[in-house]
């Protein structure tokens, strides 16, 4: 089933209520971008996002294999570089500490798992992102 999500965005800072259809996050930018640092901003989003998809794997991994595990940790931190041409290029850092019963083996497995998770994949593969329209004559399906 595809992703649907609809954002507002409120005048104060740059405030946006970010809804999928179950449920809404506050995004917004840091003060020294004139934001009111009242939610995540669009970079802490994208990590979230990258490193909650490795966690969840893990505890879905271990589930399958019935590993006893306790709590699944990540730090991540980008670094963005803009090149000659204007390009972008980002280095995510992954670090992931997994409490348990498990050996060496098991946690090196699960590790490997975290890498080839679903966002990680869909971000390391093609994308197509069409320029914006005007949302009152777009019709999604």
């Amino acid at each position: 089933m595809p992703t649907k999500i609809k954002l507002i965005n409120l005048p104060t800072g740059y405030q946006t209520v970010i809804n999928n259809g179950r449920h809404s996050i506050l995004g917004d930018e840091p003060t020294n971008s004139k934001g009111t640092d009242l939610g995540f901003s669009p970079t802490d989003l994208i990590l979230s996002s990258i490193g909650m998809c490795k966690v969840a794997t893990v505890r879905f991994i271990a589930r399958k294999n019935n590993w006893e595990i306790g709590n699944v940790e990540a730090e991540l931190d980008q670094v963005v570089k803009r090149g000659e041409d204007g390009k972008l290029s980002t280095t995510i850092k992954v670090a992931i500490s997994i409490e348990g019963n498990i050996n060496d083996e098991q946690r090196q497995e699960l590790l490997n798992q975290a890498d080839a998770c679903y966002v990680h994949r869909m971000i390391e593969g093609d994308w197509n992102i069409e320029k914006a329209k005007n949302l009152n004559q777009v019709e999604f399906v």
